[in-house]
């Protein structure tokens, strides 16, 4: 699982760190319409070309928010930009066989409930919903006319730091997955996710405490595929990007407790029932 894993998390975080230093938030926040629904939509859309790993999306979503990009628009950026940016549909496609049919899904679905979960926040959730003791002015951004190669560095520097940063996670799922499929009896895992709805809870529960790398975790799901149902994969594939426990600390630590709650709520909600839907047309 590492060695498969490891080129497209190299690959992910060089982009990100490209992304982080030589792209400002201002070059984002220009291509956001006013329409809350297209903004909604094109949020989406720059989050699918941005290959940014959750591990990193959060900070990012912050300095956009306080640079006044609305938050249903930030919310879309944030669920599609670890989840279908090309690295993860890359590695999604060479985990399940060189097979597109995982890749699609997963694209596809993600992208769907990304703009269901950021238009549901249009709806209940106005204003930036910062913690109160959280700035929202405009953060530091680098100069253009600071040298190249200081910039450079800076990238090199964020790259290496967000490598070790999620191999760590990388490394801990990868041994609970070999662990659970070399010491837990696979009868045990099938009678626990005998059911399309137990099989779905415990894959999404799997995605969000194991905390994967997005641009890694297909070949962990790929490893359970035997097990579970494909309805149950991509709801490990959908749920983990989009929201999971170090995902959730991170916004805790930023934004107010409701609004975190609620996103997630509503992320799980979407998610289970959208692959409920899936199972019963596969």
């Amino acid at each position: 699982i590492l060695i498969e894993a490891l080129p497209f998390v190299l690959i992910g975080v060089l982009i990100a760190g490209v992304i982080q230093i030589f792209v400002t938030e201002e070059h984002i926040r220009r291509w956001i319409p006013k329409n809350k629904y297209l903004a909604i939509i094109m949020s989406c859309v720059i989050g699918a070309l941005f290959p940014a790993c959750e591990c990193g999306i959060v900070p990012i979503v912050r300095r956009l928010v306080g640079k006044g990009v609305p938050i249903h628009a930030a919310i879309g950026f944030m669920l599609t930009g670890p989840l279908i940016n090309p690295i993860v549909i890359a590695s999604t496609f060479m985990a399940f066989g060189n097979d597109f049919k995982i890749a699609g899904l997963r694209m596809g679905l993600g992208f769907f409930i990304a703009i269901m979960v950021a238009f549901v926040v249009s709806l209940i959730f106005k204003g930036n919903q910062f913690k109160s003791t959280i700035p929202t002015g405009p953060s530091h951004s680098h100069s253009k006319k600071e040298p190249f190669t200081n910039r450079f560095w800076e990238m090199l520097t964020h790259s290496i730091d967000e490598f070790f940063d999620m191999g760590k996670y990388l490394v801990m799922g990868a041994f609970l997955a070999a662990f659970v499929q070399t010491y837990m009896p696979a009868k045990a895992l099938l009678e626990a996710g005998s059911g399309t709805v137990s099989s779905i809870g415990i894959m999404m529960g799997l995605a969000y405490f194991l905390s994967l790398c997005s641009e890694a975790d297909a070949f962990i799901g790929a490893s359970f595929s035997s097990i579970f149902p494909t309805s149950a994969i991509l709801g490990f594939l959908v749920f983990g990007p989009m929201m999971d426990l170090k995902n959730t600390l991170m916004m805790l630590s930023v934004f107010r407790v409701k609004f975190v709650m609620g996103v997630l709520a509503l992320i799980i909600s979407i998610v289970f029932i959208t692959m409920m839907l899936v199972q019963s047309f596969i």
